[in-house]
């Protein structure tokens, strides 16, 4: 493992006798790969992750964030070539090894019982319990939680491969090379059976995933890297609710904002803030919960001054996050009776089923929300995305990279600069939009 500090690469023994220092500069490693058990992270894994989420230390990031990313670049990421090159070898050697075995040992028996054995029977047989054990291990990785959403697509996608392969060229070896019933039926229920499944499997809704690592574990992970490398630069603290008030001068409150970006949670307003999307994109940007609580009121006295005010609602995929629009709407201290232009940008469960790489989690928690919540407060959504949430799935907002997130609030607010084009439903006093697809 290199360190991070001098760059000098420390084998296990080297660490192990300079006590988990680098041999070198002395510098500690936090991690020790080789006694983890689970996932194995390195220093020079770890900071590149905090480089990388960063921008190399030019955004702001939350640890939830960090942990989504690191995740991310924990999960297996070996290539389709690797593992094509991979099966070949593994195809012949099995066949070869097992098929020269089984002859081996059951050949002359088989003889003696007087079961006729075509020539090659015992090399296809031990190539097709290979295949079964391929498609079973690629069947299971389809539905895995601990697998990403490309790599389980990747293995759909060769399960019905390698099923058709067993269908096609084991049909032609069984019926015309090596004359076998018994060898033709295990040749027709697994490829038929791959391909069954793999479009049974490609039909239903995206399987959830579960972290490879727990939250203590991480936890404890930012304590020890903070303690040995002084800081995070980048990395933002819980937000602050109570601060004390700001003055803000009769010059600057007697303008006002086109436009507002509202949070479901002062977590995401907090790093809008600290990258400056605000002044970027001259608009200001609030949490439901009234973050930042010190600007808040003399914010809302700007904004309600423009009639012609549009404001974008970022929220979780979640049973409360779904209700920010109508809370938007029926609260006095937000836009009640006020002819509002209000664009839902997500996240939506329409926009998490149309998706192909996204963090879909699942817990009791969110489905008790989900049968408590005012259904009001969930205009618009199709029965599909209740039942959706209603089984207990959720997505944060912080499963997206801050540039990622930024990006697409970016692209949704140059995207509807003409709201009543856009489409949308009539709500109280307001005007809604929504999209299909989170950026």
């Amino acid at each position: 493992m290199k360190c991070i500090k001098c760059g000098t690469d420390n084998i296990l023994t080297d660490r192990t006798t300079n006590s988990g220092r680098c041999k070198t500069c002395n510098h500690p490693f936090v991690f020790e790969p080789t006694t983890m058990a689970g996932v194995k992270v390195t220093d020079p894994r770890f900071k590149k992750a905090i480089d990388d989420i960063s921008a190399n230390n030019t955004l702001f990031f939350t640890q939830t964030q960090l942990a989504y990313f690191l995740d991310s670049r924990l999960r297996r990421s070996n290539s389709s070539t690797q593992m094509g090159c991979l099966y070949i070898f593994m195809n012949v050697w099995f066949t070869g090894f097992f098929g020269g075995m089984s002859y081996s040992f059951l050949g002359n028996s088989i003889a003696l019982m007087g079961i006729p054995t075509p020539p090659g029977f015992y090399a296809l047989a031990a190539n097709l319990v290979f295949q079964f054990l391929t498609l079973s291990s690629l069947y299971s990785q389809s539905k895995s939680k601990k697998v990403d959403s490309r790599s389980r697509r990747w293995s759909l996608k060769y399960l019905q491969l390698i099923g058709k392969l067993v269908l096609g060229i084991g049909s032609v070896l069984t019926v015309f090379f090596i004359p076998s019933f018994l060898l033709f039926s295990m040749v027709v229920v697994m490829g038929v059976g791959a391909i069954y499944l793999g479009n049974r499997q490609q039909a239903l809704p995206p399987v959830n995933q579960d972290f490879l690592f727990s939250k203590l574990d991480f936890q404890g992970w930012i304590l020890r890297w903070k303690a040995t490398n002084q800081s995070i630069p980048k990395l933002l603290e819980p937000p602050i609710e109570q601060l004390p008030m700001a003055a803000v001068s009769s010059d600057v409150s007697a303008y006002s904002f086109d436009r507002l970006v509202v949070c479901d949670r002062a977590d995401i307003a907090q790093l809008l803030i600290a990258n400056n999307f605000h002044f970027e994109n001259n608009c200001a940007v609030l949490s439901i919960t009234g973050y930042p609580k010190n600007i808040f009121d003399t914010t809302m006295e700007m904004l309600h001054r423009n009639p012609n005010l549009k404001v974008f609602v970022v929220h979780d995929c979640s049973p409360k996050g779904m209700g920010l629009v109508q809370r938007l709407q029926s609260s006095d201290r937000w836009f009640k009776g006020r002819n509002a232009l209000i664009v839902d940008i997500g996240l939506t469960p329409r926009q998490v089923l149309a998706a192909k790489n996204i963090f879909i989690q699942t817990s009791e928690a969110s489905a008790r929300e989900a049968q408590q919540v005012d259904r009001s407060q969930w205009q618009g959504l199709a029965t599909e995305e209740i039942k959706w949430l209603e089984a207990g799935n959720y997505v944060e907002l912080e499963s997206f990279t801050p540039q990622r997130l930024i990006q697409v609030i970016n692209q949704s607010i140059a995207g509807n600069r003409d709201l009543s084009d856009s489409g949308g439903y009539a709500g109280d006093g307001s005007f809604i939009s929504s999209s299909d697809s989170f950026g």
